[in-house]
């Protein structure tokens, strides 16, 4: 079976999921390289793509994972949500020391997954997390090579929500504005 991250009551209609409540995890500080951490997170091998908009469910806010928040990421050892790196590098969420043990022994550098050992482990833990409709494992590749994908970094995202901010104080993204005066 793959190691659950994440999968927290707060995230999901159905009550007692494998991480408990996402307020009791809370930090107040992150470990020492969390920030390469969360990098190993975003690079993770997508294995379903969800198409939905979430928040944050501490702060109500959006967020950089906002878009796919529910979507799954593993290494082949671990399963995550794709917004599991957000509750990481904002409220410092505890790991597990095996997978700090497991991220740091690879250098925090996503592995290639051989298909034939993952599959049997995919297929025991998604009706877990509630995608038994998602096994057997259907894919015809026989490995899983890490693919650079452009992930917005907090920072980037924070900026971009100040501009359209600034850009929009007090209106309405529906309501046309006014003209200016030349």
């Amino acid at each position: 079976m793959l190691g659950l991250l994440g999968f927290y009551d707060e995230l999901d209609d159905r009550s007692g999921q494998p991480s408990g409540s996402i307020r009791d995890a809370v930090g107040s500080v992150g470990e020492p390289d969390e920030a390469d951490v969360v990098a190993y997170l975003d690079a993770g091998h997508v294995l379903i793509d969800v198409m939905e908009a979430g928040h944050d469910v501490i702060t109500g806010s959006t967020h950089r994972h906002s878009q796919g928040c529910s979507s799954l990421v593993t290494d082949g050892t671990w399963l995550w949500r794709q917004d599991f790196p957000h509750y990481l590098e904002a409220h410092h969420v505890a790991l597990p020391g095996m997978f700090l043990e497991h991220v740091r022994s690879l250098n925090c550098q996503m592995p290639t997954i051989a298909v034939a050992q993952f599959a049997p482990h995919y297929d025991e833990t998604m009706p877990l997390v509630g995608w038994a409709s998602a096994v057997p494992w259907r894919s015809t590749a026989t490995t899983l090579v890490p693919e650079l994908r452009v992930v917005t970094s907090k920072a980037q995202f924070d900026a971009t929500m100040l501009d359209q901010d600034r850009n929009r104080p007090h209106g309405s993204w529906g309501k046309r504005r006014k003209p200016r005066k030349a």
